[in-house]
């Protein structure tokens, strides 16, 4: 069963290679919804930004698509019955992923979604949509985090070409403080703006 998994993966993975723009979409969503394709997002948005350097923005812009629209389709899939797959995925961690996507909402998610692989973050998807946070904050969150993580990498693509996968290899740790240090900055931000959001009147 698991050689035929791969088998239909690769086939995937071709499919959408050779269609490009369109084709980055589809693994987007199918990665962050029911099939995982590890770091193939990041590879395609590298590979067509280098070859196509002026699209870049199309092709980060249908990766964070692609990817929102995926977990929203987990999220409801988890708010119809997930807990039973939470608890199985989540294992012992299951109290504290809890604790932590009910408590810190959009921060939390955000945050959550900003940590590079092997976080587990169907995970925090799933606990997302089974423990009812607002689908508003989750949204917001996720496509943040995906835009920063896809426009950055293919910025990235733009100026070292080839040299993109090294670099973030090396740089890995540090490319991770710049993402969640940005994550911060927006979520404080918005912070201060529905603070001082005016109230509606009578």
């Amino acid at each position: 069963m698991a050689i035929g998994l791969n088998q239909w993966k690769q086939k995937i993975l071709a499919f959408a290679g050779g269609l490009g723009a369109p084709g980055l979409f589809l693994i987007s969503f199918l990665d962050s919804s029911v099939l995982t394709f590890p770091v193939i997002n990041d590879l395609l948005v590298i590979e067509l930004s280098i070859n196509r350097p002026e699209r870049m923005p199309l092709y980060a812009l249908l990766a964070m698509l692609g990817s929102v629209l995926g977990c929203v389709v987990l999220f409801y899939l988890a708010e119809k019955g997930g807990e039973a797959l939470f608890h199985k995925h989540a294992g012992d961690r299951a109290p504290a992923i809890r604790n932590w996507v009910v408590k810190n909402g959009f921060g939390g998610m955000l945050f959550a979604a900003l940590l590079p692989p092997p976080t587990p973050f169907k995970v925090f998807v799933v606990a997302a949509g089974v423990f009812e946070v607002p689908l508003g904050s989750f949204v917001a969150a996720v496509a943040l985090a995906r835009a920063m993580r896809y426009f950055g990498i293919g910025y990235l693509a733009v100026r070292y070409g080839k040299q993109t996968m090294p670099y973030l290899q090396h740089h890995r740790f540090k490319v991770v403080l710049v993402l969640v240090a940005l994550g911060l900055v927006s979520y404080v931000l918005s912070q201060v703006v529905l603070r001082h959001r005016p109230t509606a009147r009578c």
